[in-house]
């Protein structure tokens, strides 16, 4: 089967890399003439962005999927009518892009998300009470696009662009669940993890699995991925980014409709990988088992402050010699602080071993330059 993959980053990568046991061709689209992509699939080097070369490169594949959501929808839209699968379909695609339609998807199906307020444009009389978080419409990835405005000195930093301004959540915990559904309709929840951020680059730092939760907590979970998976109306990964709330009420922060951060460690610490479950929803296959094996737990690894240039990796050998650690590199030739550039999984028998282990690998590697 011939497999087209929107975005030639690392997580497509990774999924090739899982499905080369299969017997597949894929073929990736990126504008960047080394990503991560170019040496592992039949690599086309082109604007995903770009209706006609979206469509080009569809046409003649069996199905397409994306490995980041910043593409051209209607050209998906395009490709379906053609009679080419998509997965996920252009139209949920095209409601999660824009951060408008998603909180609106959320309003209409009944699942909880953070209240908000929609302004097209800066001179709209913002309703909401302080603090309140700004999120860009369209664009916003891995952190960028999203400001907390605290006090009204804060208002002078306010993006012009069509925005959600959105009721600012009391966080105790940052969670994520990965679901997946195929298109016989089958589904399958990963266990919930737990992400720890960086403070500093708004990226995710630690992430871990299982969180221990409460009965009521994991009913609320279980109810909104439901109610997700109902509405959705399309076969894909789909990765639900949630709060915790210090009352003990869960909010959905927002989804990403593909391969995610949040579901790393996946790759060593259950039975099977969100990668391997990708392969198994493109192809409609049964899905496969995702049942943790163990406490599990992923750390970015990030360009250092201050080094940009040639990638090199110092601590790693030291690294190699840890047990129950796997190093996953991106194959990243160039570094710039916040970059990432990889990440490192870790196993361990109880939640406080993990850590213990997480915080010191991440004290014994740096992401620097030549």
């Amino acid at each position: 089967m011939k497999i087209g993959i929107l975005g030639g980053g690392q997580l497509g990568r990774m999924l090739i890399q899982s499905a080369l046991k299969y017997d597949d061709q894929f073929y990736t689209l990126d504008p960047a003439s080394d990503a991560p992509c170019n040496n592992i699939s039949h690599f086309t080097q082109g604007n995903f962005n770009d209706y006609e070369t979206v469509l080009n490169f569809g046409k003649d594949k069996d199905v397409v999927t994306i490995e980041i959501e910043h593409v051209n929808a209607d050209a998906l839209a395009e490709l379906e009518k053609q009679g080419i699968k998509v997965v996920p379909n252009a139209a949920i695609i095209k409601t999660i892009q824009q951060k408008i339609l998603q909180k609106e998807f959320y309003k209409t199906y009944g699942i909880p998300s953070p209240d908000f307020q929609v302004v097209w444009n800066s001179d709209e009389k913002i309703m909401m009470p302080l603090p309140f978080v700004q999120k860009m419409n369209t664009g916003g990835y891995d952190g960028k696009g999203v400001q907390v405005i605290r006090t009204e000195e804060d208002y002078q930093h306010l993006w012009k662009e069509a925005s959600v301004i959105e009721s600012l959540v009391d966080i105790d915990k940052e969670l994520s669940v990965i679901v997946a559904r195929n298109e016989n309709g089958e589904t399958n929840i990963f266990p919930v993890t737990e992400m720890v951020a960086d403070p500093k680059l708004n990226l995710l730092d630690f992430n871990v699995c299982p969180v221990l939760l409460t009965e009521d907590t994991q009913r609320q979970i279980d109810l909104i991925t439901e109610k997700f998976l109902n509405a959705v109306n399309s076969p894909g990964l789909f990765a639900i980014e949630l709060f915790l709330d210090k009352e003990g009420k869960i909010w959905v922060n927002e989804t990403a409709p593909r391969l995610h951060n949040s579901g790393h460690q996946s790759q060593e610490g259950n039975t099977n990988s969100q990668f391997e479950q990708m392969y198994r929803v493109v192809k409609n296959l049964p899905l496969a088992d995702t049942d943790a094996i163990t406490y599990s737990g992923m750390l970015n690894l990030v360009g250092a402050e201050g080094y940009a240039g040639k990638v090199l990796y110092e601590g790693m050998e030291e690294v190699l010699k840890l047990p129950e650690t796997y190093i996953h590199l991106y194959g990243k030739t160039e570094t710039k602080p916040g970059r990432k550039m990889g990440h490192i999984n870790v196993l361990a028998d109880s939640r406080e071993e993990l850590m213990e282990k997480l915080v010191m690998v991440k004290s014994m590697v740096r992401v620097i330059a030549e």
